[in-house]
């Protein structure tokens, strides 16, 4: 019970938990909603802080990648 005491008295600690489920959730939901499983089901078991749910959200989601969302320029529409 000391270490968890110990846990949340560092607020460091605190706000990398949230900073990993925050990114957790996201990655979990669009995996989820783009239908792969194998993604979901190791996102869900494997903790790395965020990491493995950063990688998945701007490479290897299947649509709406948030690299291409980030780093393209909108096309100028021809009238």
């Amino acid at each position: 019970m000391n270490n968890l005491n110990q846990f949340f008295n560092d607020p460091r600690s605190v706000l990398l938990a949230l900073w990993a489920l925050a990114w957790k959730g996201f990655a979990l939901w669009r995996a989820a909603k783009n239908d792969q499983k194998y993604w979901y089901v190791a996102m869900l078991v494997i903790n790395l802080l965020g990491i493995l749910e950063i990688v998945y959200l701007f490479f290897f989601q299947k649509e709406g990648k948030l690299w291409n969302k980030i780093f393209t320029r909108p096309t100028k529409s021809k009238k």
